[in-house]
């Protein structure tokens, strides 16, 4: 009986690694978009002194940059949103899989239903973990694209944007 119970309890506790690395995934997706928010409002700021300029081919080309990199924003705040909606599921349904382990024993029903949980909160990880890669990449097209303007103003030559691989 004691083994049992010990299994049991292992079996419930097991699922805490992933939902421990979620949690992990969470907080750090959460500042990733906290930095995304806090970049949109210094480039929104940017565009409204801009405008108040005087309209030079200087304050042209940033606008056009100011603006794609807008665009790139938006592109990483959806992935990053999509993202906690996944590691947040994953957190839910790893839970759900703790508790359907519990009951499982103790009702002396078949493990199907935490497996099927215990899966679905994997892939929900994978998926969300798979995203947060997009959102790195996006980021750093955004942050090359960047740099080839600032090269160009530094260097006083056309814009030669870095391609990303």
């Amino acid at each position: 009986m004691a083994g049992a119970a010990s299994e049991v309890l292992s079996g419930m506790i097991t699922p805490a690694l992933l939902i421990s690395a979620s949690g992990t995934l969470v907080l750090s997706t959460s500042n990733r978009l906290s930095r995304v928010v806090d970049r949109v409002r210094v480039l929104t700021a940017e565009a409204e002194r801009s405008q108040a300029a005087d309209a030079t081919v200087k304050n042209a080309r940033r606008s056009r940059l100011i603006a794609r990199q807008l665009e790139h924003l938006a592109s990483r705040a959806l992935l990053l949103r999509a993202s906690m909606t996944a590691l947040y599921a994953s957190i839910g349904l790893l839970i759900a899989t703790s508790i359907g382990v519990g009951f499982a024993v103790l009702l002396e029903l078949r493990y199907w239903v935490p497996v099927a949980l215990a899966l679905s909160g994997a892939c929900s990880l994978l998926y969300g973990s798979l995203l947060l890669v997009r959102e790195a990449r996006a980021a750093v097209v955004s942050t090359l694209e960047e740099m080839a303007y600032a090269r160009s103003i530094v260097s006083g030559e056309p814009e030669h944007p870095i391609e990303a691989s």
